[in-house]
């Protein structure tokens, strides 16, 4: 195991300097592994010439780039921590993240600058990558400026913290979720660990999922540096063009969210396309078994599937090495066996062992799991390591993990958390609204769609200026994949005895309007 991630960079660097690292076909730049990692030095070198200590905190606010990547790996080779934030956030959404965890400097790029500068980043210097920087700003290319006369010497303590990640832990708003050293390199051993091969230096891996998430940051470029595969980064999804790179350039492996299985189910040329394919694995959310079924009949590749969280850095179950017949779909509903150094219990609300055969909550233990939330830890793992997911599953007898439910009500839109209270929040002060829940409901093209449900403070309110009204405050307020896609205008929101909203009959309610 890597004690310290950035590690792995150098020893791919040592193993193949002149082999190629990263391609950016956005731009055309393509990247070897030696210069990956001198870059990477000069990141590292310059933080601490300009007083950067370890342990600080930087924010990346970018879209998938090699800037992006070689920042990554700066940052934690110099013993900084990163805040990776969705470069779509909204000035309210980024303050509260740089308020929480106070960053020496936030990095943004062409599509979240106008974000950042808008958002209070109180004394974080702000750096430019790709815009002009303004007064008191730096550019992206100062953080490679400063020579190397010897290569810097990452912290060796996999207890150190490397990365904060913003999610919903077991409440609605967003925490930060503490991943060490140790967690992200133990999650990419863990996957190494399988049989057979999730992947190999002889790959070349679709760098699609965004790197302000989990699944991107470790499933993707950390496991591709840890083995020495190619990483194709794609900033945009065009599910055409897409499909033309994977084939042009003789892309293997192929980590997605269902989402993008979807876009690409029913075009022209998939099977064609994809032929140097050799791995689809999904990911961050669950996968409709007929959408799956559709996708592997058009394309002759079954579709792997993995489960797991921010909190587990991430991953916890695959279906890979689960016992099937090459080209044999996973059973319908599972989303694997745990991993090698993975434990996964079933317990009831007392949180003794469920019975066989009954629903319960996930618990898991592991050294892929993290030191609890910003920014003292709490809510982490247990004494003894278990923490419990919030998610409700069964195990057959082979040991393979079906989800049946959540506790926690977080929506996953696209592979994205939505965070219901904040939603409500965001959209409980438009104009002429009395009172507002918001639900998540299944969605074959994102996954999850979010409904909000709004009760008028006046009876006779016009329904459709009240909606208007909603959709407007929320779209100033939210990320876009945060905007509820339907507003439902209703008399009253239902109430469970204790007094609490019943989210479950607006679920069903919804559904039932769509239908």
């Amino acid at each position: 195991m890597a004690v310290n991630v950035s590690d792995d960079l150098r020893d791919a660097a040592r193993r193949d300097p002149e082999g190629i690292a990263l391609i950016e076909p956005r731009s055309g730049r393509r990247v070897t592994w030696a210069q990956f990692d001198q870059w990477a030095d000069r990141v590292a070198q310059t933080l601490v010439g300009r007083g950067v200590l370890a342990g600080q905190r930087v924010a990346l606010v970018m879209a998938n780039g090699i800037d992006l990547a070689v920042a990554y790996y700066g940052i934690l080779r110099g013993g900084q921590v990163v805040v990776p934030i969705n470069p779509r956030a909204t000035p309210r959404e980024i303050s509260r993240m740089v308020e929480a965890c106070a960053p020496r400097l936030v990095v943004a790029d062409a599509q979240s600058i106008t974000q950042v500068r808008e958002a209070d980043t109180g004394d974080s210097v702000i750096v430019v990558h790709r815009a002009a920087p303004e007064e008191g700003e730096l550019r992206f290319a100062e953080l490679l400026e400063q020579a190397v006369d010897a290569p810097p010497a990452a912290p060796q303590d996999p207890e150190s913290l490397a990365v904060v990640l913003f999610t919903s832990g077991a409440t609605g708003l967003p925490r930060g979720v503490m991943l060490t050293h140790r967690a992200l390199a133990a999650d990419v051993d863990q996957l190494l660990a399988v049989e057979p091969p999730v992947l190999t230096a002889d790959d070349m891996v679709l760098g699609l999922l965004p790197m302000f998430h989990v699944y991107g940051l470790n499933c993707v470029l950390s496991l591709s540096v840890r083995v020495g595969a190619t990483v194709v980064l794609v900033e945009e999804f065009d599910p055409s063009a897409l499909l033309a790179q994977i084939r042009d350039l003789g892309i293997t492996y192929l980590p997605v969210a269902p989402p993008v299985i979807a876009a690409w189910a029913d075009l022209d040329g998939l099977r064609e396309s994809l032929a140097h394919v050799r791995l689809i694995v999904s990911g961050a959310l669950a996968l409709d078994p007929e959408l799956a079924q559709r996708f592997a009949e058009r394309s002759g590749l079954p579709v792997e599937q993995g489960y797991g969280l921010t909190e587990t850095a991430p991953v916890l179950t695959m279906t890979i090495g689960d016992g099937r017949a090459p080209g044999e779909l996973p059973p319908e509903g599972s989303v694997g066996r745990p991993l090698p150094g993975v434990e996964i219990e079933l317990r009831d609300v007392l949180g003794q062992p469920a019975t066989p055969g009954d629903p319960a909550q996930i618990w898991v233990r592991g050294d892929n799991l993290f030191s609890g939330y910003w920014p003292d830890g709490a809510d982490g793992p247990d004494e003894d390591g278990w923490w419990a997911t919030g998610d409700i599953g069964l195990l057959d007898a082979d040991g393979n993990l079906t989800l049946v439910d959540r506790l926690r009500e977080t929506i996953t839109v696209s592979g994205f958390n939505v965070y219901p209270s904040e939603v409500e929040e965001a959209i409980a002060d438009a104009p002429g609204v009395a009172a507002v829940a918001v639900v998540g409901v299944p969605d074959e093209r994102v996954g999850e769609a979010v409904v909000a449900f709004v009760v008028p403070d006046d009876p006779d309110a016009d329904s459709a200026v009240i909606e208007a009204a909603v959709r407007e405050v929320a779209e100033q307020r939210l990320a876009r994949f945060k905007v509820p896609s339907r507003i439902l205008v209703v008399a009253a929101l239902p109430h469970s005895p204790t007094g609490k909203v019943a989210k479950g009959r607006l679920r069903a309610l919804a559904r039932a309007e769509e239908a």
